[in-house]
């Protein structure tokens, strides 16, 4: 690894509504052949603005990590699809309000307006409470990367799997941060993108649980929720979330399962 790494960030936007981002965490050598391709990715859903962020990373703060065990599911439908993240949710340890309560704010729109939101909600995983300062923005997780020992490991076993689309891969980099904040018990998630069904439940018991189906295609709604155990410090989670730098060097397991 070199010595130094660097935050690039890429967000895309058209009348202030977010249509994608990506980030990573790259030596020098690489700044160029990255920011090219997040501005190529950018450029394809033809934004009114796209900001470009590039910064060094403090490496006395980076943080390192692995990946969680994948696991690949298969449901019938959106309903099953949601009922099993609901199962999967319980099993961590969140309460069934709160679990409903995000399952239900990601599918109508979580933001304060009824929209979709940039961020993440961050949840009482007892109560259901939002502890998020900012309803509309959230939480985001950021500052984050895989070394390129990693990848060359997580690209050959996801494509093993007829998953080479970068979507699996970035979630798979974003959880692992997630779940490394403190006091994070799980995390739910589905895209916005109205061609795109998937998402996943992920927590430090159970791994990344990916469901195909967790909306309907031609569904404009999606999101991510955060849950936090009962007594958690909202701000040290969202400190790391959003400033601690964080690379995935090693990589975990896949497996499918029959639902």
């Amino acid at each position: 690894m070199d010595s130094v790494l660097y935050s690039i960030r890429m967000h895309a936007s058209r009348a202030q509504r977010h249509l994608t981002g990506a980030e990573d965490l790259v030596p020098a050598a690489q700044i160029e052949s990255v920011s090219h391709a997040m501005l190529s990715r950018a450029w394809m859903h033809k934004p009114e603005a796209v900001s470009l962020n590039v910064e060094p990373v403090a490496m006395q703060q980076l943080v390192t990590g692995r990946l969680p065990d994948l696991t690949l599911a298969s449901v019938a439908d959106v309903s099953s699809g949601r009922r099993l993240a609901l199962s999967e949710l319980l099993r961590a340890g969140v309460s069934p309000l709160a679990a409903e309560m995000a399952i239900s704010s990601i599918a109508m729109g979580a933001s304060c307006e009824g929209g979709v939101m940039r961020g993440a909600m961050l949840v009482d995983a007892g109560s259901g409470q939002r502890r998020e300062t900012d309803q509309a923005r959230g939480v985001r997780a950021t500052r984050l990367g895989m070394s390129e020992e990693a990848q060359v490991v997580c690209e050959k076993l996801l494509a093993g799997e007829g998953l080479q689309h970068f979507r699996t891969r970035e979630a798979l980099v974003l959880s692992a941060k997630v779940l490394a904040a403190p006091g994070v018990i799980a995390e739910l998630c589905w895209s916005d993108d109205p061609e795109y069904t998937a998402g996943y439940v992920a927590s430090p018991k159970g791994g990344y649980l990916r469901i195909p189906q967790l909306k309907a295609r031609g569904d404009i709604y999606g999101g991510r929720a955060f849950f936090l155990a009962a007594g958690s410090d909202p701000l040290a989670a969202v400190n790391f979330l959003e400033q601690t730098p964080f690379l995935v060097t090693d990589v975990g397991h896949v497996r499918r399962e029959e639902i």
